[in-house]
């Protein structure tokens, strides 16, 4: 294999196992909050902060892909 499929190798697994990461960590969090009988609101903050960390992580891929796709 040449060193850019291995960069690609690596790059699609990295995405592919931290996007993994977050929907058990969603899934975790919705069994903990369930068996815990949380109120309303801190279901809503509970998955409002999973949700914006994996939005920050999707800007971050969209972003840089702009970047390198401009030659920044």
């Amino acid at each position: 294999m040449l060193a850019e499929n291995y960069e690609l190798f690596e790059t699609i697994m990295l995405y592919g196992g931290l996007s993994i990461l977050f929907v058990l960590m969603g899934f975790a969090v919705h069994d903990v909050l369930k068996k815990n009988d949380v109120p309303f609101i801190g279901r809503v903050v509970t998955y409002g902060v999973l949700g914006l960390g994996a939005l920050g992580f999707l800007a971050k891929g969209i972003i840089e892909w702009f970047w390198l796709s401009t030659g920044v």
